[in-house]
């Protein structure tokens, strides 16, 4: 039985960053400040004096041109993890996301793969007001050609990266700012992970709590409020949002017969109604409540940290919606 070290979920990404550039020397980080500040949020410190500027390149301020100098990369033989800085950013890249990399082995007939990874930070609750708050992981989930990934356990913020780094076609990866600083254990010989399966975090026979990324330690923390008030509530964290594992909300759901969604997006048009959805398609019969969802407030999100904290989802909310479910309103 292997040990464990304690570690945070930023070292994990870094641990996991240094394992795939020593394993191919075709893997290279590129982004803003990566190299010599070691990283917005600090994840590629120290990779640069290990790995020299030709694999840990600082780019021009210009998402769009370096987005797109990895996906030529990928096209030509290359492994490149391009990292945007904050989602609200990748918003410049979009036109290089979605009409060239998501797009360009369909219509190449089949002819060109495009194996890029691109990391960026996302979600809210550190009081950076409305532009750099986003959370659009929701967004590039409807787009054909990709995938999403969303770490939100520090065995996927460790083991997601290699495995997406072997996907033939593009992935993205989507790492909420507020998990950067969360610690845990982590097995010493932690490596990839799959990553086409969602992962039932707590069992529980009486609800299904489905949710992913920044909102998993908010959700853990709710099943365990609930259980104090008689409630046995399963966590399903998705993990990946484009391809949903349906069969496992599914199978969830028909296990629970009640379920709330955790989904730090917009409700209108957001994941969580795509799930919801599903669920009402293939598992209508099957429920025993309506379907709740708890997600951040429809507005730009506030400055203020008492209105901050009111707009995203909070652990108050989740129970509160899971007692709701239960049909026991508080």
């Amino acid at each position: 039985m292997s040990s464990s070290v304690k570690t945070t979920y930023r070292e994990a990404l870094r641990a996991a960053i240094r394992e795939a550039m020593q394993r191919d020397p075709r893997v290279f980080l590129m982004g803003e400040d990566v190299g010599e500040y070691g990283g917005c949020f600090s994840v590629s410190k120290g990779l640069l004096a290990e790995f020299g500027h030709e694999r840990i390149r600082d780019t021009p301020l210009s998402e769009s041109a370096f987005v797109g100098a990895g996906i030529g990369a990928a096209m030509n033989g290359m492994r490149p993890i391009v990292e945007i800085m904050t989602v609200n950013f990748s918003l410049l890249a979009l036109d290089q996301i979605m009409n060239n990399a998501a797009t360009i082995l369909h219509m190449s007939g089949g002819q060109f793969n495009v194996p890029l990874v691109i990391r960026m930070a996302t979600g809210g609750g550190r009081q950076l007001a409305a532009q750099h708050s986003h959370s659009l992981e929701g967004w590039y989930a409807h787009i054909p050609g990709i995938k999403v990934l969303t770490p939100g356990a520090l065995e996927d913020a460790r083991g997601m990266l290699w495995t997406a780094l072997q996907d033939p076609d593009p992935v993205l990866i989507f790492e909420n700012a507020l998990l950067y600083n969360f610690e845990g254990e982590l097995a010493e010989d932690a490596g990839p992970v799959e990553i086409a399966h969602a992962k039932v975090l707590r069992p529980g026979d009486g609800l299904s709590l489905i949710t992913y990324g920044g909102s998993v330690p908010k959700t853990l923390e709710a099943a365990t409020r609930l259980e104090s008030q008689g409630v046995s509530a399963e966590v399903l964290d998705l993990r990946t949002l484009r391809p949903l594992d349906t069969e496992s909300i599914l199978a969830s759901v028909r296990r629970n017969h009640r379920a709330v969604i955790v989904d730090e997006g917009w409700k209108s048009g957001g994941i969580s109604a795509e799930i919801m959805a599903r669920i009402m398609e293939q598992a209508l019969y099957e429920l025993d409540a309506p379907v709740e969802r708890v997600c951040t407030a429809e507005i730009p999100l506030p400055y203020a940290k008492h209105m901050e904290d009111a707009a995203l989802p909070s652990v108050q909310r989740i129970v509160a919606a899971g007692l709701n479910v239960m049909g026991r309103n508080g």
